[in-house]
C-alpha cells in the first residue's frame, strides 16, 4: 500500500485571493519536489467537489426563486455535500498515495455557519464529524484579510448568496476564521501582500509540513 497523501486545504473569505493562489499551487506541487513519484494532485473545492455536490453548490450559493434554504438547511447541504466529497473524491485519493488541495473545507463551515450565522458550534463539530470520518487535513492555509479589503477588490462584481449576507455577517465570519486559526493544523498568511508573497509563503509552510511525504 502506497503512503496515504497529504490534505492541503486553503481557506478565507471572498477576495482573499484563495483562486490565485490555488492556481500557482496546481503548477508548483508537482514540480516541487515534495510529492513522490508517481503521485498526482487532486485540486478540488466546496462545495462542488462531486457531482452530487455540484448540484448542492447550486442551490446553497444560486437558488432558484424562493428556494433558498433556511440557516439550518444550509448547514446540512453544507454536510452533505461534503460527505460525499470526502467518501467519494478525498479519501480514495489520499487512500492511493496522491496529493490534494481543496479550496475550502470544514473550516468554512464552523466561519460562515457557525460564527456567521451563529448556528451551534457543538452541532456544527458533530456534523463534521460524521461527514469526514475521521478526516483532518495535514495543513490548512488561512489567507487574512481585512473585510474592508475584500469588499475593495470584490467591487462590483455579482454577489453569491452567502456573499450577500451584509457586512455584519462577513465580519463574523473574520472573527471566525481568525478564532480557528488558533488550532493546530492552521497556518495564518497575510493576504493583503502581492500575489508573489502570498505565493512564497504558502510554500514555505508547506515544505515545513509535508516535507517528509515524499
Amino acid at each position: 500500500m502506497p503512503d496515504r497523501g497529504c490534505f492541503l486545504v486553503l481557506e478565507g473569505i471572498d477576495g482573499c485571493g484563495k483562486s490565485t493562489q490555488i492556481e500557482r499551487l496546481r503548477h508548483w506541487l508537482p514540480r516541487s519536489g515534495l510529492m513522490p513519484e508517481g503521485s498526482e494532485l487532486l485540486v478540488t473545492r466546496e462545495p462542488g467537489g462531486s457531482e452530487l455536490g455540484q448540484a448542492l453548490r447550486q442551490l446553497l450559493l444560486h437558488p432558484p426563486g424562493e428556494a433558498a434554504p433556511c440557516s439550518t438547511a444550509e448547514l446540512l447541504l453544507y454536510a452533505a455535500d461534503r460527505a460525499q466529497h470526502v467518501q467519494q473524491r478525498i479519501l480514495p485519493a489520499l487512500e492511493a498515495g496522491h496529493w490534494v488541495l481543496s479550496d475550502r473545507f470544514s473550516g468554512s463551515t464552523a466561519a460562515y455557519q457557525g460564527y456567521g450565522r451563529g448556528l451551534s458550534l457543538e452541532l456544527i463539530e458533530q456534523l463534521r464529524l460524521i461527514a469526514c470520518r475521521g478526516l483532518e487535513p495535514d495543513l490548512t492555509l488561512l489567507l487574512e484579510l481585512p473585510l474592508q479589503d475584500s469588499l475593495q477588490r470584490r467591487g462590483h462584481r455579482a454577489a453569491d448568496r452567502i456573499e450577500a449576507s451584509g457586512e455584519a455577517f462577513l465580519a463574523r465570519v473574520c472573527a471566525g476564521f481568525t478564532a480557528l486559526a488558533v488550532q493546530a493544523g492552521w497556518q495564518r498568511v497575510d493576504a493583503r501582500q502581492s500575489p508573489e508573497a502570498v505565493t512564497a509563503d504558502l510554500q514555505v509552510a508547506i515544505q515545513r509540513c509535508c516535507g517528509g511525504h515524499g
